[in-house]
């Protein structure tokens, strides 16, 4: 998807997923570094920002939810930023960045610009937005922790494993694409000083507050899903020995009678062997053997 809005003297161009000739094509027309084109044709980058005397050129990562996968994609936005142009390339089409372009489209078309609009301000817009949307991500992987802890203590099997391991896996990758994007921010406040006034340095100044929110509670998802999982594992841990222990109570009063019958299976003469009691005697020292192992194990938990 290709598509272009003038915003007063500003031009806006919005890409999604666009093959890597038309890009070129749309690049080729502004006087770019031939670095920061390469950079826009290879997946993947990290969160950058350079900055020359005309332009500016970032990079930064917001996640793309796979309702099949039921995991956190990157998405990577590319921006160049100048006093009259904003050019957004980004890997997957958004309902956030559309209310933002149909907003200011809505005011082209009935002419009530703010007289104070610029690139910068637009561009603080679309991360704005951005990391709202975080907010509620976070919300939501949260409430996804919260029911996993529920699960786990009302009981334990293969998908909940899948579960706990799917959302170690999100924390992790939304952890590795915001923490890095700190830095890209602080560049981007203090270069906006030199390409517009100080006025909008403030704006700025809020997108570094919400970031390093996103990033503390990020923080506590990951601290909070570690405990989950251990949680888990020592449920899983209390029901082996409960499983092992009931084996080992139930091999302790089968042990004697397998030994007596292993004996007197063999085809030779033994004590006993003619005697019909025999075989009550072994059942209660069966019996015998199994209740002081009961208590062994009962007074080992009282240890």
């Amino acid at each position: 998807m290709l598509r272009q809005l003038r915003i007063k003297w500003i031009t806006w161009i919005d890409a999604v997923n666009l093959p890597s000739e038309e890009i070129e094509e749309i690049l080729a027309s502004f006087d770019f570094h031939e670095l920061d084109v390469e950079a826009v044709m290879e997946p993947n980058q990290r969160a950058r920002i350079d900055s020359y005397d005309s332009y500016m050129f970032l990079t930064l990562h917001f996640p793309k939810y796979n309702a099949n996968r039921k995991i956190y994609e990157l998405n990577e936005f590319h921006i160049f930023l100048g006093k009259n142009f904003l050019i957004t390339l980004r890997d997957f089409p958004g309902a956030h960045i559309d209310q933002i372009y149909t907003k200011y489209e809505k005011k082209w078309d009935d002419d009530e610009y703010d007289i104070d609009v610029s690139s910068g301000l637009v561009l603080y817009e679309l991360i704005q937005e951005m990391l709202e949307k975080m907010f509620r991500v976070t919300l939501n992987v949260k409430r996804d922790i919260s029911a996993l802890e529920r699960q786990v203590f009302e009981k334990s099997s293969a998908p909940l494993v899948r579960n706990i391991l799917v959302k170690k896996r999100n924390i992790v990758v939304l952890k590795h694409m915001f923490q890095p994007q700190m830095s890209v921010l602080i560049g981007l406040e203090n270069h906006m000083k030199r390409l517009f006034d100080d006025e909008i340095e403030a704006y700025f100044e809020d997108l570094e507050d919400k970031l390093q929110k996103i990033i503390t509670d990020i923080a506590i998802l990951e601290e909070q899903i570690v405990w989950v999982e251990d949680a888990f594992k020592s449920m899983i841990d209390i029901q082996t020995n409960s499983i092992i222990k009931f084996l080992t109570i139930f091999s302790a009063f089968m042990l004697p009678l397998t030994a007596i019958t292993s004996f007197y299976g063999m085809n030779i003469n033994l004590p006993f062997q003619d005697s019909p009691s025999f075989a009550y005697v072994s059942m209660l020292l069966s019996v015998v053997i199994l209740w002081v192992v009961f208590l062994f194990f009962q007074r080992k938990r009282k240890v």
